[in-house]
């Protein structure tokens, strides 16, 4: 077996991992004030976030243009490589993964398996990474899918947006947490369930929403023994990132901790300064 990983422009991945000669990335479009790009192509995460301070309408983020996921494909398989994992964003953001699983028996010669991350950015990232490395060290197919399934099943992430309002615009939250969120001066804490972006508890300030999200991170620590690996990301807000990573790193000194940001996919859904922490085994 050769296998190749494929993953989308909205993992955040480290340079090591996103030079690996067995990765290949699928950018995702994102389209403002009319205007086609290509996440990690032709716009990054400053000049998106320059962007959408300035634009006069709501961005908006489309599937890969089917054509060109076809020729990738393609080309993984001139490659040399038999067999694709293929790790994207939840179903419950993007349907990448469904029109996927619907074309993967056209590309002939090459066994595509598309994995819904169930989630985005830094925590799919490590999916990414952990299934390069295990491909590397030469473990079947079935260990490489084992190993991404438990980082996937044991993700925990949860999300504190400045303003609900791109979330509800994008239609991926409901209106009627928007609304609760508006009329009590809320700061929500959103987190993933089945893939999908919830209102999961309602708390009045940044500071008490981030003491919250903290002691949920201590609990999801104390209900596993094994060590643990915790994110802090953010949308164009990296002080506030910095000063959470550190207060993380002294409380848990032995633990991985990554920081890294949302991109502009994911930054048209959460909006500007939002902030996220989220742990896994």
């Amino acid at each position: 077996m050769k296998l190749a990983i494929v993953t989308d422009s909205t993992a955040y991945l480290n340079e090591r991992t996103r030079n690996h000669k067995d990765l290949f990335i699928i950018p995702i479009p994102v389209i403002i004030d009319g205007e086609p790009f290509e996440e990690g192509v032709d716009i990054g995460y400053e000049e998106f976030y320059q962007k959408l301070k300035n634009s006069k309408d709501f961005p908006k983020t489309s599937q890969p243009v089917l054509g060109e996921v076809y020729e990738l494909y393609r080309s993984i398989k001139e490659q040399g490589y038999d067999t694709v994992i293929s790790i994207h964003l939840s179903e419950g953001i993007s349907g990448f993964v469904r029109t996927l699983t619907a074309i993967k028996d056209d590309i002939e010669g090459l066994q595509v398996i598309p994995y819904d991350s169930k989630i985005t950015s830094v925590p799919m990232g490590y999916m990414v990474e952990k299934a390069l490395e295990m491909s590397d060290q030469g473990k079947p197919l079935d260990d490489v899918l084992a190993a991404v399934d438990q980082i996937r099943d044991t993700t925990n992430a949860y999300i504190i947006v400045d303003d609900l309002d791109n979330l509800v615009r994008g239609g991926r939250l409901t209106n009627g947490a928007a609304i609760i969120g508006g009329l009590l001066k809320i700061k929500p804490i959103l987190t993933f369930e089945d893939g999908k972006i919830v209102l999961a508890e309602k708390i009045r300030s940044l500071k008490k929403a981030l003491q919250r999200t903290e002691e949920i991170i201590e609990e999801r620590r104390q209900e596993n023994e094994s060590e643990l690996r915790i994110y802090v990301i953010h949308g164009n807000n990296p002080e506030l990132a910095q000063q959470e990573y550190e207060k993380l790193r002294e409380k848990y000194p032995d633990a991985t901790i990554d920081i890294g940001t949302f991109g502009p996919v994911i930054g048209t859904h959460l909006g500007d300064k939002a902030i996220a922490l989220g742990v896994a085994k």
